[in-house]
């Protein structure tokens, strides 16, 4: 088919013809045809611009249409007469699909757990034979760091004193370097190491603990340490509340079954959880008939000790028994025949069995007049206490280190440890009790009281004490009214 080019179009003076010269025919329909289509056109574009302006170009360099694109026609462009003009055209539908065949459903997707961050807290403890320096190796924290925490601040020489057993709680940032470190010093107090744009700073954070009051009764039916066991009491409770009698009962002489005790004391909590046991508070003691009641005062200096509630001091200006024992193998006896010598010669004291090494207590506050070997006594201490009284330990097996003629020591200090020496049968300790230089029984002598609460200091006592012994009355009314045989 031959191909026919325009030459000249003009629709101002409706002249048309093609190169050749050739002019053709049109008819009032063909202008109207045309017409229309140019009109058709000229909509077409308007609304092709108005898209291209919509159109946003992404970093990539393509163009990303919006999810809104604006209507060709219709209520945009109802201004523009010539694009009211054009009619949407249908398209036709597409014919129905097949629809497709359905297809197992899949189990639920699991979430795996991510990997914690590594700001993450993480610990570590420390070991026998650690330095601050051995630990932040194998961290893989350099000799730096080590300088820059330990000079952190006065806080932070804390570390400098840790302990094997101890734990360091730390985070490393994302290059592995230290971000803070923590680290508690005491059950009330944590060191805390944070990084900053200096470098690094220290301080001493209180977390106090929470104190409970709790308590506990039992009847002992062969030892006390048995009967508080079985109440919940820790050994150091059991210990505590053997100390607090110690002075009024013979735990090892006058306990007989049927004896009960009562106990309110602490318990302390860090974030819910029990950190230990604090101290007893209070408590009463029924022995063989007698009763015993004791409860703990704060004077305004912040000292704490035992009383009576009508404030007498629990405790004796002396021990009753200056050694922990097994039992007494001779007793105070002015008649005595020596197991030795064969010969009457006076047992002015009392000997205590207990095994080589054990610790021996000085009986009250006083000052070392004699540390020697004395004769059949062996190794040999003598306690001045003030100018009426004086104690004898003897047959020790040794002598505590630091201690000589002339030494002061306190209540319950050790000052030597249990042997054989001298004219000594076995391993025990010789204890005498001496008044204005008379040999008095240890056992059974009237021990002066330590000094009671002053006047000054009564009122605030009773107040202080007053809930204690309430609370002690309480316990005791419900014990009777559970065990109504019980004196």
């Amino acid at each position: 088919m031959r191909q026919t080019k325009i030459k000249h179009l003009d629709f101002k003076d409706r002249s048309f013809s093609f190169k050749d010269g050739r002019r053709p025919r049109f008819r009032r329909l063909h202008w109207l045809a045309l017409g229309i289509s140019g009109v058709a056109g000229v909509a077409l574009m308007l609304s092709s611009h108005d898209q291209a302006e919509a159109l946003t170009e992404s970093p990539s360099g393509q163009l990303i249409a919006p999810l809104d694109l604006p209507k060709v026609g219709g209520e945009r462009n109802s201004n523009n007469t010539a694009a009211s003009l054009v009619a949407p055209v249908p398209l036709p539908k597409p014919a129905p699909k097949a629809a497709p065949a359905p297809t197992p459903a899949a189990p639920p997707a699991t979430v795996a757990e991510a990997p914690p961050a590594a700001e993450d807290w993480q610990r570590t403890s420390v070991k026998n034979g650690d330095s601050l320096a051995m630990i932040f190796k194998r961290l893989g924290l350099d000799a730096r760091t080590v300088h820059a925490v330990v000079n952190a601040g006065e806080a932070a020489k804390a570390l400098t004193r840790i302990f094997p057993g101890d734990e360091l709680e730390y985070r490393l940032d994302d290059a592995g370097g230290l971000a803070a470190l923590r680290y508690r010093v005491d059950e009330s107090v944590i060191l805390h190491i944070d990084r900053n744009e200096d470098g690094y700073s220290s301080s001493l954070v209180a977390t106090p603990l929470e104190r409970r009051m709790t308590h506990a009764v039992a009847t002992i039916d062969s030892s006390l340490f048995l009967a508080g066991k079985g109440a919940g009491l820790s050994d150091r409770l059991i210990m505590e509340l053997a100390g607090i009698f110690g002075w009024d009962v013979d735990f090892a002489l006058d306990i007989r079954a049927g004896d009960r005790f009562s106990v309110v004391y602490e318990e302390l909590y860090r974030d819910g959880e029990k950190v230990r046991d604090g101290d007893i508070v209070a408590a009463e003691f029924f022995n063989r008939g007698r009763n015993f009641r004791a409860v703990l005062y704060t004077d305004p200096d912040g000292n704490r000790d035992y009383y009576s509630p009508d404030g007498r001091s629990m405790r004796k200006a002396f021990l009753r028994s200056p050694v922990d024992f097994r039992r007494i193998s001779s007793n105070f006896n002015p008649n005595r025949l020596h197991p030795k010598l064969g010969v009457k010669r006076p047992h002015r004291g009392v000997d205590y069995a207990a095994a080589t090494g054990t610790p021996i207590k000085a009986a009250g506050d006083g000052k070392i007049i004699f540390n020697g070997v004395k004769g059949g006594y062996g190794n040999t201490v003598i306690i001045q206490h003030g100018s009426r009284y004086s104690t004898l330990y003897a047959h020790l097996s040794r002598f505590e280190k630091g201690l000589k003629v002339g030494s002061r020591v306190r209540q319950g200090q050790t000052i030597g440890y249990v042997g054989s020496s001298g004219l000594a049968t076995g391993p025990h300790l010789h204890y005498e009790f001496r008044v204005d230089g008379v040999h008095r029984n240890p056992v059974t002598v009237p021990l002066p009281e330590a000094e009671p609460i002053s006047e000054r200091l009564m009122a605030d006592f009773l107040q202080q004490t007053a809930p204690l012994v309430a609370q002690l009355e309480v316990i005791g009314r419900t014990e009777l009214a559970h065990n109504p045989e019980q004196p």
